[in-house]
């Protein structure tokens, strides 16, 4: 089938309805064994345009480590307003590339055959832009493929977007080694007069406002250090794209995720902003103030065994995020409501226990609904997503691994 999310959205919100969007969600379902993995196409539609909104017209590029699902990038790339791809690898990129014209490889590469791959098609050559914030990458492309032998190669500078606070130290994820304006020009300088490489753009990605929720545990601290990230980051990334305008003409300034569109849309040196979690809504992206994403992706386990009265026992279950082993990157059971991990076990590879009220109405059969903590590894365990409307389920997509591709 043909994903559509350009049709009227539905008037009501049904997710805000527990026990009505999980049930109708079950039932759906009903007639799948095993574990079976979802996306709600009206809460997916929701998703993708309020993020249009809080973006204000900025483009949104869609970061497909979020989505991992070409139909829904392909949906959500009809939508007016988005344009572009934000890829995770450059074997990904190279795949994408046979059917989208503008792929931007959101990390640097050390892949030598992709980087063969790429200097031997002059088409996606033109459609993908790498990712680099030391001369070094650039040398590894230039041992694989010299200049004269390949096609001029499309340049994105990453530069650091983390704050250097007084007293507190590096706030924010380790990324480029190039953080102050005299750093990323002269990384620039190095790219533009370096020949077979042309600078077309610039990335700066603020995880510490951007990645981190503020509505939670700790939140006026997080706010505090946000408030302040931001304005030395809007101060700092003004300085270093007029330095990079002077080096060379740029494309595209590209910043934000989806934690951060009002406040990264709002900088006049940005010219694009990256969004891709919030289309479905891993739970990570509950606890903040400015949004409320509708959990449009979820997966649903069988329980298998009642080992207590208030224990039952799904199969499966160990779908951890990456980052941190922290409880938060656990899946969250959802429905039916009440119930929790065992602490001594926690989600498991191939049984996960759940405890809570609800577990002594649960059967052996009976469905267990999760979210995933992030959103776009969950396509990493699953064939494919069923697409289910108010109506019940109405197709499906294949996943990157249901089409036989695992990029990371």
């Amino acid at each position: 089938m043909s994903l559509d999310l350009l049709s009227t959205p539905a008037a009501t919100r049904p997710w805000t309805d527990a026990a009505s969007y999980w049930g109708g969600m079950t039932r759906a379902v009903g007639d799948r064994s095993g574990p079976v993995a979802a996306v709600n196409v009206d809460a997916l539609r929701y998703n993708a345009l309020d993020l249009l909104v809080r973006a204000g017209g900025v483009p949104i590029r869609v970061a497909s480590k979020s989505v991992r699902v070409r139909e829904i990038l392909d949906a959500v790339l009809a939508l007016p307003g988005y344009r572009g791809i934000l890829a995770f690898t450059l074997p990904e990129a190279l795949w994408l590339a046979e059917t989208h014209d503008d792929i931007v490889v959101g990390y640097p590469t050390a892949d030598r055959e992709a980087v063969q791959e790429l200097v031997r098609d002059e088409l996606s050559a033109s459609r993908i832009t790498l990712m680099v914030d030391d001369p070094a990458q650039l040398d590894l492309i230039d041992a694989v493929a010299p200049p004269g032998s390949r096609p001029e190669l499309r340049i994105a500078v990453d530069a650091d977007a983390s704050w250097r606070a007084p007293g507190l130290g590096h706030i924010g994820v380790l990324r480029s080694p190039v953080h102050d304006p005299a750093e990323v020009a002269s990384l620039a300088r190095a790219i533009a007069y370096r020949a077979g490489f042309r600078l077309v753009g610039l990335m700066m990605y603020e995880a510490q406002i951007a990645g981190q929720g503020d509505a939670g545990p700790g939140a006026a601290a997080i706010r505090w250090v946000q408030h302040r990230s931001a304005a030395e980051l809007f101060e700092r990334r003004a300085a270093i794209v007029a330095a990079l305008r002077d080096i060379a003409p740029l494309e595209f300034v590209n910043g934000g995720g989806t934690g951060s569109l009002e406040l990264t849309a709002s900088d006049q040196s940005v010219t694009e902003v990256t969004a891709g979690s919030g289309l479905l809504a891993g739970h990570l992206f509950d606890g903040y103030r400015a949004f409320t994403p509708a959990p449009a992706a979820a997966f649903a386990l069988e329980v298998v065994r009642k080992p207590e009265p208030d224990v039952a026992t799904v199969l499966g279950g160990g779908w951890i995020a990456s980052g941190p082993p922290a409880a938060t990157r656990q899946p969250v059971a959802v429905w039916p409501r009440g119930l929790h991990t065992v602490p001594r076990e926690g989600a498991g590879e191939v049984q996960t226990p759940l405890r809570g009220g609800a577990a002594r109405m649960l059967h052996v059969g009976d469905r267990v609904w999760f979210r995933h903590a992030k959103s776009g590894e969950l396509a990493e365990r699953i064939d494919s997503y069923h697409l289910v409307d108010g109506n019940g389920r109405v197709g499906s997509v294949r996943t990157y691994r249901g089409e036989g591709k695992a990029f990371l």
